[in-house]
C-alpha cells in the first residue's frame, strides 16, 4: 500500500493535479488498485457545473493515466528504479475511451489499471475507473517512460 507522501515520492504531480489519495494494491507488470476520494472542495466544481456538479472525464482518464505511471515505475528492475527521478511517464495515447457514469462529490473513484503489454520503455494498459462497483469510465492507455 502506498499513501499521499510515496506517491509523491514516484510521480512528479502535486496540487492541484495529483489525482491518486492511495495505492490498494500493486502487482509489478500486471495491476494497480488506487483510489481518489472525491470532494466539493476540489476546484473544479467552481466551474463544472456549479449548480449540478460533476467530476469531469477528462479528470478521471488523468487519475487512471497516473495509476498507469505508478505501475510502470513500480515495475522497473533496481537499476531501471535508481533513474526515476529523472524519468517521467508521458501518454502517447488514449483509445476506446466511454464514460459510463457521472462521478460526483462524495464518490471514490476507484482506478484499475492492468498492464496489456510492455515492450522496453512502452506500456499498453486496460484502465477503468469505478465508483462503488459501478463503472464510470474505461480506456486503453498507451504510455512511455522516457527522461526528463
Amino acid at each position: 500500500m502506498l499513501g499521499v507522501v510515496d506517491i509523491q515520492k514516484i510521480l512528479p504531480h502535486r496540487y492541484p493535479f495529483l489525482l491518486i489519495d492511495r495505492v490498494v494494491k500493486i502487482v509489478p507488470d500486471v495491476e494497480i488498485i488506487a483510489f481518489k476520494n472525491v470532494t466539493f472542495n476540489e476546484e473544479v466544481f467552481q466551474g463544472h457545473f456549479p449548480s449540478h456538479p460533476i467530476y469531469p472525464g477528462v479528470m478521471i482518464v488523468e487519475g487512471l493515466a497516473q495509476a498507469g505511471g505508478l505501475l510502470a515505475f513500480k515495475s522497473m528492475d533496481e537499476e531501471e528504479k535508481n533513474q526515476t527521478q529523472n524519468q517521467v511517464v508521458y501518454f502517447m495515447s488514449i483509445d476506446k475511451c466511454k464514460f459510463r457514469s457521472p462521478v460526483t462529490p462524495g464518490d471514490r473513484l476507484e482506478y484499475r489499471v492492468k498492464a496489456l503489454k510492455r515492450r522496453g520503455k512502452i506500456w499498453i494498459f486496460e484502465a477503468k475507473a469505478y465508483v462503488d462497483d459501478r463503472l464510470a469510465a474505461e480506456a486503453e492507455l498507451k504510455a512511455m517512460v522516457t527522461d526528463k
